[in-house]
């Protein structure tokens, strides 16, 4: 597995030196209303890492998933995914930058905690809608990926069923399956397990262990502390729009450097 450099000049934790991040963010923010969110966020990535993001409530967390395939557009700093990339200073949003989001985007997986799942559409209609509409592809092959997939995630039982006759980890299983159906090079999670029980939870970080293994680079706003110890190659710790602290999992939870990462650590110890 690849390592990485944790980010740009000047920013917390030490560098791995791979020469070309499959994620590569610099510099990178955003604000709402005159209210900052993101305040020159810098990180890279690796293939086949996976990273955890964690931190307060508000920190901009979610938001920066969400600059990353550009469901919303940061003000300012670049993007770079899979060698797609997109900077931003500021101006109008153009057709070109449109463009240059899509090719970003179609790099990306990203799961929600709201599943997002169509509840008019079975499960298998659910994997096959955006390879249909995107790549148009033949329908046997399709649905013989689909349910490839659904195995995969351990549900290729329930490929003929609606979303609303499954449980809550099913549901999420799907979502992450639906994501995967777009063959992305990354994916992002945004707090995939924060309406799920802890069995069903585990069920849903089950699957993500496994992709881990298979060498998938993964991104994942969390607040699944063991999970992230156990599983994650580097942890990222946010606050106030800003990274405060990167380092792998046994370092961050032994003997954090910032005062601010022992504080909120020191919830869950």
């Amino acid at each position: 597995m690849d390592r990485v450099s944790n980010a740009g000049p000047g920013s917390p934790g030490s560098a791995f030196g791979v020469p070309e991040p499959v994620v590569l963010v610099r510099d990178l923010r955003k604000s709402f209303d005159g209210q900052v969110v993101l305040d020159g966020i810098s990180l890279e990535v690796g293939s086949g890492e996976l990273v955890s993001i964690i931190g307060p409530s508000g920190c901009g967390k979610s938001t920066l998933l969400r600059c990353l395939n550009f469901l919303e557009v940061p003000d300012s700093g670049e993007v770079r995914l899979a060698g797609h990339g997109l900077s931003r200073n500021g101006g109008s949003w153009r057709r070109a930058d449109e463009a240059a989001a899509h090719g970003l985007r179609s790099q990306v997986g990203m799961v929600f905690q709201s599943f997002n799942l169509f509840p008019h559409r079975t499960v298998l209609d659910n994997l096959m809608l955006a390879p249909r509409a995107v790549k148009r592809t033949d329908r046997v092959v399709l649905e013989r990926d689909a349910r490839a997939l659904l195995d995969k995630v351990g549900l290729g039982s329930v490929a003929g069923r609606y979303p609303a006759t499954l449980s809550g980890g099913q549901q999420q299983r799907a979502a992450i399956a639906r994501a995967l159906a777009m063959a992305p090079r990354v994916m992002l999670y945004d707090e995939p397990t924060s309406a799920l029980d802890p069995e069903l939870a585990e069920e849903v970080l089950g699957v993500m262990r496994t992709l881990d293994a298979e060498g998938m680079t993964q991104l994942v706003v969390t607040h699944e502390m063991r999970f992230a110890r156990a599983a994650s190659d580097r942890i990222v710790f946010m606050e106030a729009g800003r990274i405060v602290e990167i380092a792998e999992p046994d370092v961050l939870f032994s003997s954090p450097s910032d005062p601010r990462t022992r504080r909120f650590l020191r919830q869950f110890l």
